[in-house]
């Protein structure tokens, strides 16, 4: 009779409970956006308590910004996330976590991009757990929102909306500088002159040295599809409000300066977005080209017709 060691027998157990657990781990699906908490109040107490409560977790805040009347978006960061932006050359992104506080009707709305989610958009493998759990200690963490369906990990590595629209590395290419002190220095001067009709909402340093993220809002009066506002209207109607989709980013990295395709960078949180009708793609279909102009003109360079 063939004796089997129970030592052995445990090990093996315990190996394919591992293998299972993160096989199950990799394919939960995940949306953009995580609802903290709904209440009453104004936005600009609420935005205050929100800062107050972010500190007290250990993020310090990079900046802040009112896109439009009853809106607020904090952006905070910590030394794990700087950590998870330096963990690739494309990494960056990451950095920011966006925190909003809007009122919908006679409610106050406090939501925040999901972590997680956005680690996978964004090709980073860290670990984000100790963000998402500092977060939900700070904001509460009511259910994730957005799309009607989720997107596992796998799902947003190798996202695009549909065929012919940009993946994560098919970004906007700005400009670029011979070292990345003349890069950053040129889109601080461009965001100070508010060129393009954008204004800085923060910077992010990521270690290293090779990487410095921009948060850039977007207000253009002479054309609408490059304005928050605008495009905001068209896109997030929804009863709980996705205002934590918003800055917009740039990237200056080892010289060059870079921003996520609008096509994907609008897609990646409202993947269910329909392609046509009312509050639609189509209502926004010059925005893409807008907002690269937009940025384009932060970022020091001239707007080429072909744009």
């Amino acid at each position: 009779m063939i004796q089997i060691n129970k030592n052995w027998l445990a090990l093996i157990a315990a190996a394919i409970f591992s293998v299972s657990s993160i096989a199950i781990a990799e394919e939960v699906e995940m949306k953009p956006f995580i609802l903290g908490s709904t209440g009453s109040g104004d936005v600009a107490s609420k935005a205050a308590d929100v800062k107050k409560a972010l500190e007290a977790n250990g993020f310090e805040i990079a900046g802040e910004y009112t896109p439009y009347e009853g809106a607020d978006v904090i952006v905070a960061t910590n030394d794990t996330l700087k950590k998870a932006g330096a963990s690739h050359d494309r990494a960056g992104y990451v950095a920011a976590q966006r925190v909003a506080v809007t009122k919908v009707g006679d409610q106050i709305q406090v939501s925040y991009s999901n972590p997680k989610y956005m680690a996978a958009a964004y090709h980073v493998k860290a670990d984000l757990s100790s963000v998402s759990n500092a977060l939900k200690t700070a904001l509460g963490a009511v259910k994730e929102f957005g799309p009607d369906k989720g997107r596992t990990a796998e799902d947003l590595e190798g996202y695009h909306y549909t065929f012919g629209m940009e993946y994560f590395d098919e970004p906007y290419e700005l400009n670029s500088f011979k070292s990345q002190a003349d890069a950053v220095a040129a889109v601080e001067k461009g965001l100070a002159r508010r060129a393009g009709d954008t204004t800085k909402v923060y910077r992010i340093d990521i270690p290293g040295g090779k990487q410095t993220l921009f948060g850039v809002g977007l207000s253009s009066e002479k054309n609408k599809y490059a304005d928050d506002k605008f495009i905001m209207s068209e896109i997030d109607f929804k009863d709980v409000r996705s205002t934590a989709h918003l800055p917009y980013e740039m990237l200056v990295k080892d010289g060059d300066v870079e921003a996520l395709h609008a096509r994907f960078r609008i897609a990646v949180d409202f993947p269910d977005l329909s392609m046509m009708g009312s509050n639609s793609f189509m209502n926004i279909m010059p925005t893409p080209d807008a907002i690269r102009n937009s940025l384009t003109q932060a970022a020091g360079a001239k707007v080429k017709e072909d744009f």
